[in-house]
C-alpha cells in the first residue's frame, strides 16, 4: 500500500483532490540539512519564492540523477506569517506561530522562520549541493536564520547515547499520524511541522550513572526497551511525550538528527516532528516544559536547552508545484 493509499484509507477513503504528499515518509538517512529562512519584503521576493518552491521536485531530480541510491529528498514547510502571501487566502485549520512555553525552570523559545527546507540524503555532498543550488535560486529573496547539518550517529542514537525515534509510527499508522485528512479537506495530504534546535551539556550528562540517565529518558540505554511509567511524581521523557486520550495514543513522526562541533564544544539534537494534529505536538511540549503534574518538568531539559522553536505546514506536493503558474488567491 502506498503512502497515498494509506492516507486515503486513514481519512475515510475519500478526498477532494488527489493526494500527493511531500516526502514526509522518506527513509531515515545518514545526512540531513535543516534550513530555515525568512522571506524579505517585496512582491519580487514573493514571486521568486513561489517560482523556486514550484520547482523543488525538479531541483531534487537535477541533483539526484548522479546517484539515485543517495535517496535525496526535500520537504518544504511554510509558516503562518507568509502563508497568505505565498499560497493563498485560506490556511490550514491549526496553523499559527510557535507558541512560547514558559515553565518554572525552562522555556520553549519561539524564533523567526517563514520557510523550512528539510533536506535528506544518504550522502552529505548531495545535501550540500541541493542547498547550494536552492539558495542560489532564492538569492536576495530570503535571509537565512538557521542552518544545521546533521548526521546519523551509530545505530540512530542521539548524542546523549540513546536510540532516537523508536516510537515512530510505521505502516498505515504513519500517514494516519502525519497527514491531514478530511477534517481539513482543502489541506488533505499536508502535515504540520515543528522544529527545535537543542544544545546539550554533555559534560554534565555524562556525570550521571546509566541508571540515572535511563530514568530520565524512560528507556534502557543499550537496547531502547521502555521502562515502566512512574505511578506519580517525576515522570520520564518517554511518558511526558506520550499523548493519550479517549481516542487512544496520538503519534507523531520524528526525524531528529544529532549535530555538533567538538572543537567548539557544541553538541546538539535538531528536533523535527511531523504531525496530522498540531495540538498533539504542542501538548507534548507543554508537558515537557510545564510538567505533569505542573512543576515537575522533563528532566532532559536540565541537560538540553532549546535554542529555536518554529512551526510550519508542509502542503501537498501538488500545492507547491502550482505556485509558479497559478495566481495566488487574495
Amino acid at each position: 500500500m502506498t503512502l497515498q493509499e494509506s492516507a486515503a484509507s486513514a481519512s475515510g477513503g475519500q478526498h477532494h483532490a488527489p493526494l500527493s504528499p511531500q516526502s514526509i515518509d522518506a527513509l531515515l538517512t545518514k545526512s540531513a540539512t535543516f534550513l530555515v529562512v525568512v522571506i524579505n519584503d517585496g512582491e519580487a521576493a514573493l514571486g521568486t519564492v513561489r517560482e523556486v518552491l514550484s520547482g523543488i521536485e525538479d531541483l531534487v531530480k537535477t541533483v539526484s540523477f548522479r546517484d539515485h541510491e543517495a535517496q535525496l529528498s526535500c520537504t518544504v514547510g511554510i509558516g503562518s506569517r507568509v502563508w497568505h502571501d505565498v499560497v493563498g487566502a485560506s490556511s490550514p485549520a491549526e496553523l499559527h506561530p510557535f507558541q512560547e512555553i514558559v515553565g518554572q525552570k525552562h522555556t520553549a523559545v519561539a524564533t523567526p522562520g517563514d520557510l523550512l527546507f528539510h533536506i535528506r540524503a544518504e550522502r552529505e555532498d548531495f545535501c550540500f549541493e541541493f542547498e547550494r543550488l536552492l539558495l542560489d535560486a532564492l538569492g536576495t529573496a530570503v535571509t537565512v536564520v538557521d542552518e544545521v547539518s546533521g548526521f546519523r550517529y551509530f545505530d540512530s542514537r542521539d548524542l546523549l547515547g540513546f536510540v532516537d525515534g523508536t516510537a515512530n509510527p510505521v505502516g498505515p499508522d504513519l500517514p494516519a499520524s502525519t497527514l491531514v485528512g478530511e477534517e481539513d479537506p482543502a489541506f488533505t495530504g499536508g502535515s504540520y511541522v515543528v522544529v527545535q534546535k537543542y544544545l546539550h551539556s554533555l559534560e554534565t550528562w555524562q556525570k550521571l550513572s546509566t541508571e540515572e540517565q535511563e530514568a530520565i529518558i524512560g528507556r534502557t540505554k543499550a537496547d531502547g526497551v521502555e521502562l515502566d511509567d512512574a505511578e506519580s511524581g517525576q515522570r520520564s521523557h518517554k511518558t511526558l511525550a506520550t499523548i493519550e486520550d479517549e481516542q487512544g495514543e496520538h503519534d507523531i513522526l520524528r526525524d531528529n538528527m544529532p549535530f555538533g562541533r567538538p572543537g567548539s564544544s557544541e553538541f546538539g539534537t535538531y528536533f523535527i516532528g511531523y504531525t496530522r494534529k498540531l495540538w498533539v505536538l504542542e501538548k507534548m511540549l507543554e508537558r515537557m516544559f510545564i510538567g505533569e503534574p505542573p512543576g515537575l518538568h522533563d528532566r532532559i531539559l536540565d541537560f538540553s536547552a532549546p535554542q529555536t522553536g518554529t512551526t510550519f505546514f508542509a502542503p501537498a506536493a501538488s500545492v507547491l508545484a502550482g505556485l509558479g503558474t497559478e495566481a495566488v488567491m487574495q
